[in-house]
């Protein structure tokens, strides 16, 4: 009897082990260079920069790229908690050990846990988390409206202290105009001018009624990477997302929940075919928000 109730015990260990490490999924993928991105065609220029997969039921993705090492993911805690591990390639003991973390929710309300201190996040909050030891753990207030954690993470070299900003409390600003199609506000949630940060910045992107093009005229910035999230996006809408070099640019088709990578020699842009909002994250040496290199619409091609 002893035999078998160790036996039983021992395959509930087993079990719930992977179990903890099954939740987690995560792919590498490398720099590029513009000259290579050139001669890529549809399937190869998706595989190499779009992310299709960032929220799936009770599970974490993440996408760990060679730009700048940003690593780009999603977390959706439906009816159990879920750990930000250390993937092996950071190789780290645990995943803050050596990164800083921003955290974007646009599901519903959820917790996010840094050490012992929970921090509860409504729709459209954000989190800064410093560089430290502490384990990351994500849940959801309630089953039937889960949250959806979107996260950028870059290398730190200092730690600074985590910090949550709400919509209400982000600087937003408002560019564009209806006339162009691209009237839009601007919460700039994680950014060096309004907290310390060693070198990710996040934000979001709303487009206004009638308005579908995002940062047109584009733009490149060659000290730092971008990540784009596309969201509030029906199912049967679509954004074309541009990147290349101004003079030979390619286009992506993105849907709901999908993330592009844009390198630093990259253009980003995009036209949807309704409006839509966007989260964009970048990691790079370079910490001023306008440091930038514009392409005008004219060298475009």
């Amino acid at each position: 009897m002893k035999k078998k109730m160790f036996i039983l015990w021992a395959l509930f260990l087993t079990i719930t082990v992977w179990a903890q490490e099954g939740y987690t999924h995560y792919e590498v993928r490398y720099a590029t260079n513009p000259k290579d991105a050139k001669n890529y065609d549809t399937q190869r220029t998706r595989e190499e920069y779009l992310v299709p997969t960032i929220f799936e039921d009770n599970k974490v993705h993440m996408v760990y790229t060679m730009h700048d090492r940003m690593i780009i993911g999603g977390a959706k805690p439906v009816n159990q908690s879920l750990r930000l591990e250390a993937i092996e390639p950071i190789k780290s003991s645990n995943f803050t050990e050596h990164r800083e973390v921003g955290i974007i929710n646009i599901g519903g309300k959820g917790i996010v846990q840094v050490g012992n201190k929970k921090y509860e996040l409504n729709p459209k909050d954000a989190l800064y988390i410093g560089r430290g030891k502490d384990e990351v753990t994500f849940s959801s207030v309630s089953a039937d409206n889960p949250a959806l954690f979107y996260f950028n993470s870059a290398t730190a070299h200092k730690s600074y202290p985590t910090k949550k900003i709400t919509q209400k409390e982000a600087p937003t600003i408002e560019n564009g105009n209806a006339k162009e199609a691209n009237a839009r506000s601007i919460t700039k949630y994680i950014l060096h001018d309004t907290m310390p940060t060693c070198q990710l910045q996040m934000g979001m992107t709303e487009l206004k009624e009638g308005s579908v093009w995002n940062t047109m005229p584009p733009h490149t910035h060659g000290r730092r990477m971008e990540a784009y999230l596309y969201f509030n996006l029906p199912e049967e809408q679509a954004v074309a997302h541009f990147m290349g070099e101004g003079d030979s640019t390619q286009q992506i088709w993105v849907h709901n929940q999908q993330a592009v990578i844009s390198p630093e020699w990259s253009i980003h842009s995009g036209v949807g075919t309704q409006n839509y909002t966007f989260i964009w994250g970048m990691a790079g040496e370079n910490l001023d928000y306008t440091d930038l290199d514009p392409v005008s619409k004219e060298e475009l091609q």
